[in-house]
């Protein structure tokens, strides 16, 4: 609807209408198959000849629909507006369940008939646009995503986090005397204790869970985020113990192998430097440094 030039390629993926959840109106297709004629449809009403393709991608949701051509010449375009502003301004109206009862679809592959429907239904003031609001009361995503997902929070904030959850489960328990197998002795490193997420939330204080819960994922996100230092499984969290951790069972080529005795270390061991046992690996095996002098 930019212009007249414009094209456009489209993966269809979450089932979504223009101002919510997409409603199913067919049970003899499939759910992905009728939204893929849906979104085909809103092609059509735009005047575009819709093509259907299938990406060579690793997902299930791989057909993609792709509009070169339009269907109309150029001087029919505010007359295709007008069509689009009242396909939208149905659709719209059709969200509520007292519009649905009232007035029935004909789904079909083209807009035919569409527009007649539409224009029963609304007003005329509705159909004409008033500069580029197309839909109004739509509010479009800001162009720059905001980042929530902890990434974003200062590192200060994160560290004191991870020291008070580490510290905490370090401290539920007494120490667990482990034994490590590989090397042929006892060696006592304490493992700490497991907690649930509620658990550990109920320690921490409320202006950090408030930090969080701005966040997506909030405090499991935040631990799964920090994977060197935490295993989170089934709602708890535990201390990672990275001699339990299984190398990778792919055989590498010689060149990587190489590079990988080599251990390019970018990132300081968080047991080394916080753990009271330090780590439970020694230096050439931990994939993190043990000191400044063996970061690269």
């Amino acid at each position: 609807r930019s212009s007249y030039s414009c094209c456009y390629f489209v993966l269809p993926c979450c089932f979504f209408d223009f101002h919510g959840k997409y409603s199913r109106r067919q049970s003899k297709k499939t759910q992905y198959r009728e939204y893929l004629d849906f979104v085909a449809q809103v092609g059509f009403v735009c005047g575009f000849h819709v093509e259907e393709d299938c990406l060579r991608i690793p997902s299930t949701k791989r057909v993609s629909l792709i509009g070169k051509n339009r269907t109309y010449p150029p001087t029919e375009s505010a007359l295709i507006d007008k069509q689009i502003t009242q396909f939208i301004n149905n659709r719209r109206t059709c969200a509520g369940i007292t519009c649905e009862r009232r007035v029935e679809f004909n789904h079909k592959d083209h807009c035919d008939g569409l527009c007649e429907e539409a224009g029963s239904e609304v007003p005329e003031d509705e159909t004409e646009t008033t500069g580029t609001t197309w839909m109004p009361g739509f509010q479009p995503r800001e162009k720059v995503e905001q980042i929530r997902n902890c990434a974003s929070l200062p590192r200060e904030f994160v560290d004191e986090v991870v020291l008070n959850v580490a510290n905490l489960l370090l401290n539920a328990a007494p120490q667990k005397s482990c034994s490590d197998m590989q090397s042929g002795y006892m060696n006592s490193w304490n493992q700490g204790e497991s907690l649930s997420l509620k658990e550990v939330a109920e320690h921490l204080n409320k202006e950090t869970l408030k930090r969080l819960k701005s966040e997506y994922g909030g405090l499991q996100t935040l631990l799964k985020n920090n994977h060197q230092v935490f295993e989170v499984l089934n709602g708890r969290v535990h201390i990672r113990d990275w001699r339990k951790e299984k190398p990778s069972s792919k055989t590498k080529p010689e060149v990587k192998r190489r590079l990988s005795a080599e251990a390019f270390k970018t990132r300081l061991c968080w047991f080394f430097i916080h753990h009271p046992d330090g780590c439970s690996l020694p230096s050439e095996s931990c994939p993190y440094a043990h000191g400044t002098e063996e970061l690269r």
